[in-house]
């Protein structure tokens, strides 16, 4: 059951959202999560939203006509040639914070939101296990000391590998953001927690799309990859869609987070073709 909460700034984070079921069930499922649940801010990422890879300007447009206000992303933020002039036209999209000077797109904004406390989101992408970047625990210092004097309310995407590297950012900054959400691996993590200094805290947010598979495709080539070490084409998966994040409250005037609770919500409909 999903509870209601009212007493501070709501975000609801929407997990990875992967190829076209993954976009229709935020199409048809958000629309009712935003009427039960009253969200003030909704955030998804979609780094794999354009046939499982990637995401485009259409597919972008697709997903914040549906209600969602910003998108985060990842590695696969790269996947699509035309991501670079979508970020840079596009402030509503993010890739992480850590890549390289000279990155197109920005790794975080401050949102303002009607009748609530600004809230500033940022972006971050994990080492362990994954392309080398800039380090996310230094990049994350010197830009919590730009944001802090922007918005109270602060809002992580840590998109990564290892648990234990999300664990440890998140205490890091425990006092210092509202809420450090992981996203990458697909699977929905049930440790969600307040940790001891106001931080709302969960490692993965699992991921919206088909979950008949193997975090999104088929499994029929992630079993052959497995066990042939020859490449597979990955083809995204079409049966049991559902929606997965997080809801999170927050009170505004100290950003400290009041509540958090995982989402997951079936679209019970016979499956479409992925594009």
């Amino acid at each position: 059951m999903i509870a209601c909460y009212a007493a501070g700034v709501l975000i609801l984070f929407i997990g990875d959202i992967v190829g076209q079921p993954g976009r229709r069930a935020v199409k048809e499922l958000l629309p009712r999560l935003r009427r039960e649940l009253g969200p003030h801010l909704v955030i998804a990422n979609g780094e794999n939203m354009a046939g499982g890879s990637g995401i485009t300007g259409g597919t972008a447009a697709e997903i914040f006509n549906a209600g969602v206000d910003l998108i985060t992303s990842g590695d696969h933020i790269w996947d699509q040639k035309e991501v670079n002039a979508l970020l840079t036209a596009d402030p509503r999209v993010l890739r992480p914070l850590n890549y390289p000077a000279g990155a197109p797109g920005e790794g975080s904004t401050v949102v303002h939101v009607a009748g609530q406390s600004d809230v500033a989101v940022i972006n971050l992408q994990g080492r362990v296990f994954m392309p080398p970047l800039d380090c996310p625990f230094q990049a994350v210092e010197r830009e919590l000391a730009r944001l802090r004097t922007l918005a109270r309310v602060i809002f992580i995407d840590f998109h990564a590998e290892a648990t234990s590297e999300k664990i440890a950012l998140a205490r890091m900054v425990d006092g210092q953001v509202s809420a450090v959400v992981g996203t990458h691996t697909h699977v929905q993590t049930a440790d969600e927690q307040i940790l001891p200094d106001g931080t709302a805290y969960l490692t993965d947010a699992g991921f919206t799309g088909p979950h008949e598979g193997v975090i999104g495709r088929r499994h029929e080539p992630v079993i052959q990859r497995f066990r042939t070490g020859l490449p597979q084409r990955f083809e995204v998966a079409s049966r049991q869609v559902r929606l997965q994040g997080a809801l999170i409250e927050i009170d505004g005037a100290t950003g400290r987070a009041l509540a958090i609770q995982r989402i997951s919500e079936p679209l019970e409909h016979l499956p479409t073709t992925d594009s």
